[in-house]
């Protein structure tokens, strides 16, 4: 919980610009290889040098066959260039991290001469050919038309977009029809905009999900980070991928060994379904609706289950079967706002349900 109220602290001051580890960006690539073949990757909310996506991808350029490799950095960006100064003019200290600049890669070779292809290659290339790196004309926000253009061209985006913009980023994409694979939080699962996709199947749950690190600017203050060899990083809980790429977990079936009764599972007040407390507690015998926790979408196998709503204050979905008012319960509001359950004699509110069927 501690993690996730972090996670919305830093939307509300717009400071959520957090760099992936490399080693957390690894242990999810490795699942869709597959899927870069001959393609073009953009990486459009990283700094070329200092992001480890693109690090991870100019590393790979070749084992995974990519096409291109393009990255691009907003002006702004408060880690940028810490770690070496990309362009060869001088520049004032408070002006150097504000350059927005892209990067593309359409070849990695040995270009240093040191019998090996890796990212000292591509550090060279960095630092030697200039029409490798350029300067963006506009500000190197992923709204710009200059980063649309380069969005079209691209066929997988993969990056960490700023959680504030997660909807927008997230529009931008499914306007564009662009393959994805991209972090965020897994309470956006409950944004009207997102889950629409989830219950379309357009968009799903990456592999992994959880606590992650993430490197932030030195300026970011909260009680949930600490210094290392000279960064800050802070840890988040409740991180979770979303992508339209296809990978096997997303076909495993879910156990279930329980079996339903009316004296373990509760009907909601105003919903006709059946409350589960946990993933793990769904029956492997009721038919009907169940109010399941979000964090079913990392086990949601469409061949299995369908998806048919969520507990939501609008009923956008027709599946509440009763509004309440101050007669009913001085806390109305809350119950109107998820699913609602009686217990001793009392109405209570509950967590954000997915509303979920398992199919025949």
């Amino acid at each position: 919980m501690a993690g996730n109220t972090n996670l919305r602290i830093a939307r509300k001051d717009k400071q959520d610009e957090f760099y992936t580890q490399l080693e957390d960006i690894e242990n999810e690539l490795r699942h869709y290889r597959k899927h870069f073949n001959g393609k073009v990757v953009l990486c459009n909310c990283d700094d070329p040098y200092e992001s480890n996506f693109f690090k991870y991808f100019a590393m790979n350029f070749n084992q995974l066959g990519l096409k291109k490799l393009i990255a691009t950095c907003y002006a702004g960006s408060l880690i940028a260039d810490t770690q070496m100064s990309i362009f060869d003019e001088e520049q004032p200290e408070e002006k150097k991290t504000r350059v927005p600049h892209k990067i593309v890669i359409t070849e990695v070779t040995d270009v240093n001469g040191d019998g090996a292809i890796n990212l000292g290659d591509v550090e060279y290339l960095i630092q030697n050919d200039k029409n490798v790196l350029t300067r963006l004309k506009g500000s190197g926000d992923f709204r710009s038309d200059e980063c649309i253009d380069l969005l079209k061209e691209a066929d997988i985006v993969v990056t960490n977009p700023p959680f504030s913009l997660f909807r927008e980023y997230m529009a931008q994409i499914i306007e564009y029809q662009k393959s994805f694979l991209i972090i965020g939080n897994q309470n956006n699962v409950t944004y009207k905009e997102i889950f629409k996709l989830i219950m379309q199947n357009k968009i799903w749950a990456g592999v992994n999900a959880g606590a992650q690190k993430f490197e932030v600017p030195l300026s970011f203050e909260r009680n949930n980070t600490y210094m290392d060899n000279g960064k800050k990083y802070a840890k988040f809980g409740n991180i979770c991928w979303f992508t339209n790429l296809d990978h096997n977990k997303r076909h495993e079936e879910l156990d279930m060994y329980k079996h339903y009764s009316t004296a373990e599972y509760q009907y909601y007040d105003n919903y006709n379904a059946i409350d589960v407390g946990k993933t793990a507690d769904i029956p492997m015998d009721f038919d009907g609706i169940m109010g399941v926790p979000i964090t079913f979408v990392y086990k949601y196998n469409p061949e299995q289950f369908e998806i048919v709503g969520i507990t939501d204050r609008g009923n956008e979905y027709g599946l509440k079967t009763k509004e309440y008012t101050k007669v009913d319960s001085p806390k109305y509001g809350d119950l109107n706002r998820r699913g609602a359950l009686l217990i001793n004699n009392e109405l209570k509110s509950t967590f954000a349900k997915l509303l979920i069927r398992r199919k025949q």
